[in-house]
């Protein structure tokens, strides 16, 4: 069985209603997500997806058929020189 997923924060108002809180400038937040596809033939590929949540710039997309967490940490990491961490 899935674990299930932590909700996303959020600011929530006295009338019920609520806002996502967003990134405020640049370099503020990062995401990363993987997307999958599939080749003509059928084999199955990944994307590793990185982009500045304010300027919605990507700042790197790894393919890969498959990926694991030291993959990921070394691209983090380049990233992290190449351009300094987010706030």
């Amino acid at each position: 069985m899935p674990q299930k997923q932590p909700k996303r924060g959020r600011l929530w108002l006295t009338d019920g209603s609520c806002i996502r809180l967003r990134p405020c400038w640049p370099n503020h937040v990062w995401s990363y997500d993987f997307v999958m596809a599939r080749t003509h033939a059928g084999k199955g590929l990944r994307m590793l997806t990185i982009i500045d949540e304010y300027t919605r710039e990507c700042l790197a997309i790894e393919v890969s058929r498959r990926f694991d967490a030291d993959a990921v940490w070394s691209r983090l990491t380049e990233l992290f020189v190449s351009r300094r961490p987010p706030d």
